[in-house]
């Protein structure tokens, strides 16, 4: 199982099933086993509680969820803030799957779906940002 590195400090990569716990407790806020697998059932796929509760331990294990136990309630919340954890699982796949280059990492998934035109005035915006940081 993966623990936190402890040279560096940073947490392991989130599996794809963490992932998705994460999203729902970014999205809902602290919360028990029970509301995060009825979510994962309205929202994704039938999940088994017994099959939620466990990667939500093994989770709490690797330093990636906090638990605060309120009486015979375990409230669970991420160990780190969406972005932070946005920011690594990026860096991951750009390494992985795109030699280390987040510009392909961008183009491809720009070029792969449909963009509205907000999102792409938030694009425009981003690089505007960067260019003037860049010129400072």
């Amino acid at each position: 199982m993966k623990q936190k590195n402890e040279s560096s400090g940073a947490l392991p990569e989130p599996t794809k099933s963490e992932l998705e716990i994460l999203q729902v407790l970014w999205q809902n806020g602290p919360s028990s086993v029970r509301l995060v697998n009825d979510t994962l059932n309205e929202q994704l796929r039938e999940v088994n509680y017994s099959s939620t509760l466990k990667l939500m331990q093994i989770m709490l294990d690797k330093g990636l969820l906090v638990r605060a136990i309120d009486g015979k309630n375990h409230i669970y919340r991420p160990a780190e803030q969406q972005e932070i954890t946005q920011t690594r699982v990026i860096k991951g796949l750009a390494t992985i799957a795109f030699g280390g280059s987040p510009v392909s990492l961008a183009l491809r998934a720009l070029g792969s779906g449909d963009t509205s035109a907000a999102e792409l005035e938030q694009i425009k915006l981003l690089i505007q940002q960067i260019e003037n940081q860049q010129n400072k």
